[in-house]
C-alpha cells in the first residue's frame, strides 16, 4: 500500500510539471542575502506542505520501480524546506548551516544518465536532491566536492528533466544543471533564475534587451517634433510581459537588480514578495480558453522569500496572500521530531474588516 500510494504522489508532482518558476536573489546593504523564487504546479492542486527533518534523520531515494531502495543519507545539517505532497519532496529549503537549495524544471534541456539498477546504492531520485544537499553540506564547494559521487535519476524516465539553483551563507549563487549526464556549475552572479532553455543561453539572450534602462526615455528631437514619453518608466520600454521562460528570466534579471537595495533583510522581505508579483500566474494563461483542469486561484501555488542570514523562512500561497514565517533558531535540531504540515490551515484568503468610526 505505501508503494502504491507513494507513486500516486510521484505521478501528481511530476504531471504538474512547474513550467513557470522563477526565481530571484536580493542583498541589502547590511550583506543579507535573500532568495525568493514562485513556484507553479498548473494542472492540479497538489497538498503543498513545509517539513522539518532533524540532524540524524535517514533518508532513502525512491527508484524508478516506486521503491526506497536508493542512496541512503542521514542528516548532518537539520533543515527546514516547502514542497508538493510529501516531506521527501522538498522544492525549496535551508539548512541550519545556511545553506539553501532550489528545483527549478528544466523541459527539453538536461539530461540525466540512465539508471542502473547495479548503482541503486548511489542513485538519487531528482525530486529528492535539494534533501540530499541540504542533509550533507554547509557550502557551495562542498556541494561540488561531492555531487559526483551520486547518480541523479529520474523516477519516471519520460518526465522532465530538473535543474537547480545553490546559494551559500557567504551569499556566493551557482546554478546547477546535468548535461549529458555531467553536473555543470554556472556562477550566478545576476541572481536569476527560471527555467529551460540552459542558464548560460538565458544569460547571453540579455543581450537582445541591452537597450533597456530604469527611469523615462526622451525627450528626442524627430525632425520639427519633440518627442516625449507619457508616463514613468519608458526606459523600460521592450521589457518582455509574457509567461515564457526566457522572458521571466529577462524580467526578474532587470527588476531585481534594478530595484533599490534596502538597507536591512528586514525591507528587502517585502521588497523580494513585491518583485515576484510581477510573475503571479493567472491560470487562465497556462492553458487554451476553456482547456485547464481545475479552478485554482492562480498557477503560482506558493512564494517563499529567504533569509539565509538569519535563517528565516517566509511565504504566502494562491490561497492565503498574508505572509506568514518560520524561524530556525526557535528548532532545535537535535530534538526536534521529523514532522510535515500543511502551508495553509485553511485555504481562505484573510480578509480583515476596516473599523469606521461613525461618531
Amino acid at each position: 500500500m505505501k508503494k502504491i500510494l507513494l507513486l500516486f504522489c510521484i505521478a501528481t508532482i511530476l504531471s504538474n510539471n512547474a513550467n513557470a518558476c522563477t526565481g530571484i536573489v536580493l542583498r541589502s546593504t547590511d550583506n543579507a542575502t535573500v532568495t525568493a523564487r514562485t513556484t507553479d504546479w498548473a494542472n492540479a492542486e497538489t497538498n503543498n506542505i513545509y517539513a522539518i527533518i532533524p540532524r540524524g534523520h535517514i533518508s532513502r531515494s525512491v527508484l524508478p520501480d516506486g521503491t526506497e531502495n536508493g542512496l541512503e543519507f542521514t542528516a548532518k545539517y537539520g533543515f527546514v524546506g516547502l514542497g508538493p505532497e510529501r516531506p521527501e519532496f522538498i522544492v525549496d529549503g535551508t539548512n541550519e548551516a545556511g545553506l539553501n537549495a532550489e528545483l527549478f524544471y528544466f523541459p527539453e534541456s538536461g539530461e540525466y544518465l540512465k539508471y542502473d539498477e547495479t548503482m541503486r546504492n548511489i542513485s538519487v531520485a531528482d525530486l529528492q536532491v535539494v534533501s540530499w544537499i541540504l542533509s550533507n553540506f554547509a557550502t557551495i564547494d562542498e556541494v561540488r566536492e561531492n555531487i559526483n559521487n551520486i547518480r541523479i535519476i529520474n523516477i519516471y524516465p519520460d518526465s522532465s528533466t530538473v535543474h537547480w539553483r545553490i546559494t551559500d551563507a557567504s551569499g556566493r549563487v551557482v546554478v546547477m544543471e546535468i548535461i549529458n549526464g555531467t553536473p555543470q556549475f554556472y556562477e550566478d552572479q545576476i541572481g536569476a533564475i527560471a527555467n529551460s532553455p540552459n542558464f548560460d543561453w538565458q544569460k547571453t539572450n540579455l543581450n537582445n534587451y541591452v537597450n533597456l534602462a530604469p527611469g523615462t526615455a526622451g525627450p528626442t528631437k524627430l525632425g520639427p517634433d519633440t518627442l516625449k514619453s507619457f508616463s514613468n518608466g519608458t526606459g523600460m520600454l521592450g521589457l518582455p510581459g509574457d509567461f515564457s521562460s526566457p522572458s521571466r528570466f529577462v524580467r526578474a534579471t532587470f527588476l531585481s537588480n534594478w530595484a533599490i537595495p534596502q538597507s536591512s533583510v528586514t525591507d528587502t522581505i517585502p521588497l523580494a514578495f513585491h518583485i515576484l508579483n510581477n510573475f503571479d500566474v493567472p491560470l487562465g494563461l497556462d492553458f487554451a480558453p476553456g482547456k485547464a483542469k481545475t479552478n485554482m486561484p492562480s498557477g503560482t501555488q506558493w512564494t517563499i522569500a529567504s533569509d539565509l542570514k538569519n535563517k528565516v523562512i517566509y511565504y504566502h500561497t494562491m490561497y492565503n496572500r498574508t505572509i506568514r514565517k518560520i524561524d530556525m533558531n526557535a528548532i532545535n535540531f537535535e530534538t526536534v521530531p521529523f514532522q510535515s504540515s500543511p502551508l495553509d490551515d485553511v485555504k481562505v484568503e484573510t480578509i480583515i474588516p476596516v473599523q469606521i468610526n461613525n461618531e
